[in-house]
């Protein structure tokens, strides 16, 4: 699978955000699959600080917080409106309800607009037990977007969003595999040493739905965009 490094994440998100930018000007109405955490905050601030223009585009995230509203601090609604949304709204963009009092027909709805709006570039990071959106290790390779349970290690690396451990939610509504799988083209950032032996065991290892993101190798259109520091057991 391919992959490219770069010396930095800021030289790597540079090199994301001229993917956009190319995307933006051959298709106005691109469909961009879009990611929350850390690893695309510099990408996102490139694109708020750009002249490009999303008014005709549509944007569609991968995952929610279940049990949050999305007024919430920590919702994944109120990270896009501050990092994305309000100074670059999208013609649509769609995330899940995660206040929602029926998650499954909330997860049906999400997969059906999927469907309705082909993700045409999918963002991705990856966690540092090689989960894609939500879906943890064991998560089947066919799932599509679903009410999901979250490991005590996603539980334990959220929290330094929050005040204490009892805060994470421990439930999130995410994408499936095969929902991400769908998109044409899929884009994973990884940066920092903390994410090398992920990364080498999603980029070289088996196909195994205990690394979820090692799918990718399975995909005719998915690249790595990495710093030095996330590449340092690549052969």
């Amino acid at each position: 699978m391919p992959y490219q490094v770069y010396a930095d994440k800021e030289t790597a998100s540079q090199a994301v955000f001229e993917l956009f930018k190319e995307e933006l000007s051959t298709n106005p109405q691109t469909v961009f699959g879009l990611a929350t955490g850390s690893t695309p905050e510099k990408l996102y601030q490139l694109l708020r600080e750009s002249d490009l223009d999303f008014s005709r585009a549509t944007s569609i995230n991968l995952d929610e917080y279940y049990g949050l509203p999305a007024d919430h601090p920590q919702s994944y609604h109120y990270f896009m409106q501050k990092e994305l949304f309000a100074a670059k709204p999208f013609r649509s963009s769609y995330l899940p309800d995660g206040s929602t009092d029926d998650p499954q027909a909330e997860v049906k709805a999400y997969e059906a607009i999927i469907d309705q709006n082909p993700i045409q570039v999918q963002i991705l990071g990856i966690g540092h037990n090689g989960h894609i959106g939500f879906n943890e290790p064991g998560s089947p390779f066919d799932s599509l977007t679903r009410l999901v349970d979250l490991t005590q290690s996603t539980i334990e690396a959220n929290q330094r969003f929050f005040d204490s451990i009892d805060e994470v939610p421990t439930q999130a509504l995410s994408m499936g595999i095969a929902s991400i799988m769908k998109a044409d083209k899929v884009i994973l950032m990884a940066f920092g040493e903390e994410k090398a032996k992920i990364v080498q065991a999603a980029l070289e290892g088996p196909v195994t739905e205990e690394v979820p993101a090692s799918i990718l190798q399975n995909h005719p259109n998915a690249h790595f965009i990495l710093d030095q520091a996330a590449a340092k057991y690549l052969k």
